[in-house]
């Protein structure tokens, strides 16, 4: 099959690959209709040394094509939401809504290709209805794998309450689905930390009810001033380095909670601030198969349209430049059709 491959910094390229195959009676094949970069695809882009290749990509969506010999929900003919994260749904912790720690993980790493091998099919795959949707909404269908997820896992994290001010650091995809996120949930009011005019301009169409473009200190102070010195009753932190993380704790109300999706990168915990003002953290890698149904009812509804993160489409022969255009910030989230 044709594949994404990381090869070194910045080295990425479509080859020939091995095709999956059932590795596991648990396994399903997926015949990709369409994958996407995720913001986390660029930290090993940007400085990941291999030996040799690795395929890239977690997130897709697609027909099932072959299925194991202990698979018995999901069948050959579904088109399927294929989580990034997957899970057999039985485990203790899956039970407990943290399919993120299954003991029986397993992680998509071929969403950028003509095929992807999932290892828990019955635990993680999720149909939609009536078969392969309108194209128009495999954008929206697409955010469902990890960003939308991520998002709404942020503001679940964060304690979000119906009528709270709420704020988001990080205009990235997940970020701007953190708002949407927010938004959804009934936040009173949705600042988004956000320097970047079109990125601004969606994250306002997405529920935020405020700006605040500046960074570090100011950001701080701005949000301060919009909140009446308060703070933010809930924070979404959808970055993950050391800047994002401080100003995610400085904005934050006594008595809150940090929500954090962001992956970590250099990142230290203001202890003494947490203890002093009793600010909590929370959060991690989404439990996406737990939050999945609900967002799937949504966008087949309507009443959510997250795939407007995509502002950029290409074949999967010009993933290079979809990685180039998102590493540039030429791009907010691209999408690659096989």
């Amino acid at each position: 099959m044709r594949a994404t491959t990381l090869h070194g910094p910045r080295d990425i390229r479509v080859e020939d690959v091995p095709d999956p195959t059932l590795e596991l009676p648990t396994d399903a094949i997926v015949k990709v209709r369409a994958g996407c970069v995720c913001g986390s695809d660029l930290w090993p882009y940007r400085d990941e040394a291999t030996e040799g290749w690795r395929t890239i990509g977690h997130e897709a969506v697609g027909e099932v094509v072959a299925v194991g010999d202990e698979v018995r929900q999901v069948r050959v003919g579904d088109f399927v939401v294929v989580p990034f994260c997957h899970s057999d749904g039985t485990c203790p912790h899956c039970r407990a809504g943290v399919h993120s720690a299954c003991t029986n993980l397993g992680m998509t790493v071929s969403g950028q290709a003509e095929y992807a091998r999932v290892t828990q099919a019955d635990g993680s795959l999720v149909a939609v209805p009536g078969g392969a949707p309108d194209p128009a909404l495999l954008p929206s269908l697409l955010t469902l794998t990890d960003v939308m997820a991520t998002g709404w896992h942020a503001a679940v994290s964060a304690g979000l309450r119906p009528g709270s001010t709420v704020a988001v650091v990080g205009d990235g995809a997940v970020g701007l689905c953190g708002v949407l996120a927010a938004s959804a949930m009934g936040a009173e009011r949705v600042v988004a930390l956000s320097r970047h005019e079109p990125r601004q301009r969606l994250a306002r169409e997405f529920g935020a009810t405020d700006v605040v473009a500046e960074r570090g200190k100011e950001a701080t102070a701005a949000l301060r001033e919009l909140t009446g010195g308060v703070g933010a009753d809930a924070v979404l932190e959808c970055v993950g380095t050391g800047d994002a993380v401080r100003t995610a704790f400085a904005i934050a109300r006594p008595g809150s909670t940090v929500g954090f999706v962001g992956v970590p990168h250099g990142v230290e915990l203001p202890v003494n601030r947490m203890f002093a003002t009793n600010v909590g953290l929370a959060g991690g890698m989404a439990p996406v198969r737990r939050y999945l149904p609900d967002l799937l009812e949504r966008v087949l509804a309507g009443t959510m349209e997250p795939g407007r993160v995509f502002d950029l489409t290409l074949p999967l022969e010009e993933a290079p430049e979809a990685y180039r255009a998102m590493d540039e910030r030429r791009a907010v989230k691209v999408m690659l059709e096989p």
